[in-house]
């Protein structure tokens, strides 16, 4: 197979999209968040994936994995595929809903206290990136992701 080379004015295109692109750069800086955040919450046991889960579920449950999915703009495949994770774990369980079709989530006491346990080491890592950033760059970020989620969501 023989090497593909690139024309000068195509390069630049890729180097505008690369600068540009809001979707790579978000994806750089989650990875990046997301691993500042597991490394606090290590003690825990938990990810900040689940320990968003778990506050989810303590918010809003009991509530159903189609609701949680939808809230956490989740796919409901993957929202089981975590829960079930959780649930192996004895944070959650899965009770009937007056609906019998559906099971409703909810915490167990050990995803409780677990969750309890976490929220310092939550709160660390929440310190550690509002010294890094500053706490008005900090709030202006999420105040910008909260507005653009609403407003792609509507669309």
């Amino acid at each position: 197979m023989e090497p593909i080379t690139v024309k000068n004015q195509d390069m630049s295109r890729y180097l505008e999209i690369g600068r540009t692109c809001a979707c790579g750069s978000l994806r750089r800086a989650s990875r990046l968040i997301t691993k500042v955040y597991d490394n606090f919450l290590q003690p825990s046991g938990l990810k900040i994936t689940q320990f968003i889960m778990l506050m989810s579920v303590k918010i809003l449950g009991p509530i159903t994995i189609t609701k949680l999915a939808q809230k956490l703009l989740m796919d409901r495949t993957t929202c089981t595929r975590n829960l079930k994770n959780l649930q192996g774990k004895n944070l959650i369980n899965f009770e009937q809903s007056e609906d019998r079709r559906m099971k409703k989530i909810v915490l167990t006491d050990q995803g409780n206290e677990i969750l309890e346990q976490s929220i310092p080491l939550w709160e660390k890592a929440q310190n550690f990136l509002l010294d890094k950033v500053g706490e008005n760059q900090m709030a202006r970020l999420v105040k910008d992701l909260s507005r653009t989620v609403s407003i792609v969501r509507k669309k």
